[in-house]
């Protein structure tokens, strides 16, 4: 265990001029006391390893120092082979380094390790994207992708859902993320962290001016803490309704992001699962008349209310027809 935590630190000073010592310890689980004792056990070893010691101050590698690793086992061998579908590489323009890597990746593996990774290669596959996604519109990832790499400020217009009208931002990023096929800009706006849907750019142009993030915030920090204020919502409005127990399996895949708790079963009608959902306003209750009868609502009444309004106007329009 001992070797494999010294290998890591010895593969992450090889990319970073410094590196703070609690950062290390964060990132390999342990305590920066145990991140010093291993960099005295490089050292005794005769890695020229150093630690200067204050606020900008790290634990780093002597210039120019590099050693090639290919003591790989082959579960790690095989992992590097489990890899995203090459849309995410295509979006980026790097297909040709994709292939390219993996190539120079199989030379440097060990021979024994060899046939497991070629097998992995082609037995597993990892699609990221949503079955029916349907057309999406053109991103300007190339652009996206210049900012982010040269440390850049971006001038971008982008359209809301909730909106019409495209609004002008200039905002500092941090990264792009890639989640169940969509690509996402991470970015502060006046000091503020900021998602930004890429589909919904329409404009995106580089700055002169240099990105400025947030002393010491990383990428993976700013999208961890935007995913929970996403997935954290206030309970906004809460809606009772049973469904049948035939169509509960769909009506999770569909609507399960909304569910305010685990559905439970009635016990003086086992055809039907009580479900309590949350939306964010009362009107988003529509979105449940894609069911048809196999979802009731069953309260508040404003929530009936607001489907009989719509279940009224859905009339109307094709009964005129």
């Amino acid at each position: 265990m001992k070797f494999d935590r010294l290998l890591s630190i010895l593969l992450l000073l090889q990319h970073r001029d410094l590196i703070q010592a609690r950062e290390l310890a964060e990132r390999l689980e342990v305590s920066p006391r145990t991140i010093y004792r291993d960099v005295e056990a490089l050292s005794a070893a005769g890695v020229p390893v150093y630690a200067e010691r204050g606020k900008h101050g790290g634990i780093g590698l002597l210039a120019g120092f590099r050693t090639d690793v290919t003591g790989l086992t082959s579960d790690e061998a095989r992992a590097l082979f489990v890899l995203a579908s090459q849309g995410a590489h295509s979006a980026l323009g790097l297909d040709h380094a994709h292939g390219t890597a993996l190539r120079k990746v199989m030379a440097a593996l060990p021979a024994q390790h060899r046939p497991a990774a070629e097998l992995t290669s082609r037995r597993i596959l990892v699609d990221p994207d949503r079955w029916l996604a349907g057309p999406r519109p053109e991103a300007d990832l190339e652009t996206l992708r210049a900012a982010v790499f040269t440390d850049r400020r971006l001038r971008i217009r982008y359209r809301h859902s909730d909106q019409t009208a495209l609004r002008t931002y200039t905002v500092d990023p941090y990264g792009l993320v890639a989640k169940a096929g969509t690509w996402y800009l991470v970015a502060d706006h006046r000091g503020r962290p900021r998602l930004f849907r890429t589909d919904r750019l329409s404009g995106v142009s580089v700055t002169p001016a240099e990105a400025r993030r947030r002393q010491g915030v990383e990428l993976e920090q700013v999208w961890k803490e935007l995913r929970r204020q996403v997935e954290d919502r206030s309970e906004g409005v809460r809606i009772a309704v049973r469904v049948r127990r035939e169509r509960l399996d769909m009506v999770t895949r569909i609507a399960g992001a909304y569910f305010a708790g685990p559905p439970e079963p009635l016990e003086d009608e086992p055809e039907w699962i009580s479900v309590h959902l949350s939306y964010p306003v009362l009107e988003a209750v529509r979105h449940l008349l894609q069911f048809g009868a196999s979802v009731e609502v069953t309260g508040p009444p404003e929530a009936r209310a607001e489907l009989l309004r719509a279940s009224a106007e859905i009339a109307e329009m094709y009964g005129a027809a």
